[in-house]
């Protein structure tokens, strides 16, 4: 995979300032300067959680890019934050990986939080002394918000925790849990009975199994946390009793989706450029296979695929930052980004023949790697029914829209003690 940096394609520029562009330029540096020299050990090593990367990164105040300047963060937009993880993506899947998974849960507190809140926690994560991670997914409930078996029971001024999530992004780096736990009884109807509470990593009862690491991803741990009885204080509590549902949704849509269409694209990106480049350089036929117009043709597919997802990718985030309802743009960016790297992965394989399967060669690494961005924030049989949702006008909740008054870094709160 090429760590060569590129300057944003001309389709991008009703999207991008020349702030954005100057992002960019230093995403892509920081991709070839730290993050390149490190996928190898990653690979080689998959069982180890990578902390480099995300000190260096955490040290850009990039974990708040979307932060308000008040609480020391860059108030830069969700534009900003799709160029971050993209770049980063070309070079290292799970390097984008660590900062789009610290990024949800930042979203929940700028939507949910309270101006104390925020003060608290956000300011620790913008100077990169804390990495935050989100925690719904559950062992027998999967991604079903609704089958939420983790309970959480008042108990004077505290809440007591109990339960087991997995599939954690950043369970092993991160310093505090965004966790949706019920608080109602099963009777009780999905859109009041949950409730989401900051869980620091260091509450006793808490407890980090062993990082095992995945099919893709290495270097990123994905992991399970077990509450035993857990207790945190009622200021925890992010958002009103009953709202968990609505902290877990807004956040997958309004951060989970488009971040995953990132991660999906710079991966999208770094495998047509290396099936390109090895074309290019194959002998064959007085020519190279650059030259055979049945693997042009098989290029050429990859190549649209590509360019539909970079808009996509980042036309819905733009729209966010614009503050006009999105949500479908958003949840279509990450169904089809999705979609179409995983094909043209699947057709670079087969270009190659036999040198894809080599254990060394980037291929094989972001084969593994794509099939990640499948399964979080909605499958893709999720993502069609929310899509179809639209088609009958039925998408009634616009978070995108709803949201778009408390944007952050439009319309930042006091400035943090």
């Amino acid at each position: 995979m090429s760590a060569t940096p590129t300057t944003p394609p001309p389709a991008l520029r009703p999207y991008l300032t020349a702030h954005h562009n100057l992002l960019w330029d230093e995403a892509d540096a920081f991709a070839t300067e730290h993050v390149a020299p490190r996928t190898t050990r990653m690979e080689a090593a998959p069982g180890r959680v990578e902390r480099k990367v995300a000190d260096l990164m955490a040290a850009r105040r990039w974990f708040a890019v979307t932060v308000p300047a008040a609480y020391g963060g860059l108030g830069a937009g969700h534009v900003a934050k799709t160029i971050l993880i993209h770049r980063i993506a070309r070079i290292s899947a799970a390097a984008a990986a660590i900062l789009q998974a610290t990024l949800i849960p930042v979203g929940s507190l700028l939507h949910f939080a309270t101006y104390e809140q925020k003060g608290r926690w956000l300011p620790r994560v913008a100077d990169g002394s804390l990495l935050l991670s989100i925690a719904v997914t559950e062992p027998l409930a999967g991604g079903h918000i609704g089958g939420i078996e983790t309970t959480a029971e008042r108990a004077g001024n505290q809440w007591v925790i109990t339960g087991s999530k997995i599939h954690i992004g950043n369970s092993h780096l991160a310093g505090a849990h965004l966790v949706v736990a019920r608080t109602a009884e099963a009777a009780v109807s999905t859109s009041q009975a949950l409730t989401a509470f900051m869980v620091e990593a260091d509450r006793p009862g808490l407890s980090v199994s062993d990082h095992r690491p995945g099919l893709g991803l290495h270097g990123f741990s994905a992991g399970r946390l077990d509450l035993d009885h857990v207790c945190v204080p009622e200021d925890n509590m992010v958002g009103e009793i009953g709202q968990g549902l609505s902290v877990a949704q807004s956040s997958s849509i309004l951060y989970g989706r488009p971040n995953l269409a990132a991660v999906s694209l710079g991966i999208h990106e770094a495998v047509v450029a290396t099936t390109t480049a090895r074309l290019k350089t194959r002998a064959r036929y007085r020519g190279t296979l650059s030259d055979l117009p049945v693997l042009r043709d098989r290029v050429g597919d990859m190549e649209a695929r590509l360019r539909a997802a970079r808009i996509l990718a980042y036309q819905c985030v733009h729209l966010l930052d614009l503050g006009l309802p999105c949500d479908a743009d958003l949840i279509n960016a990450k169904y089809l980004g999705h979609q179409w790297a995983m094909q043209s992965t699947q057709d670079a394989m087969e270009l190659h023949g036999a040198y894809a399967l080599d254990r060394e060669y980037v291929l094989q690494r972001v084969w593994r790697d794509i099939q990640h961005t499948y399964p979080p924030a909605g499958t893709g049989e999720v993502q069609r029914i929310r899509l179809a949702d639209a088609a009958f006008d039925e998408d009634h909740i616009q978070w995108s829209e709803r949201l778009a008054a408390e944007a952050a870094w439009a319309r930042p709160g006091p400035t943090a003690a």
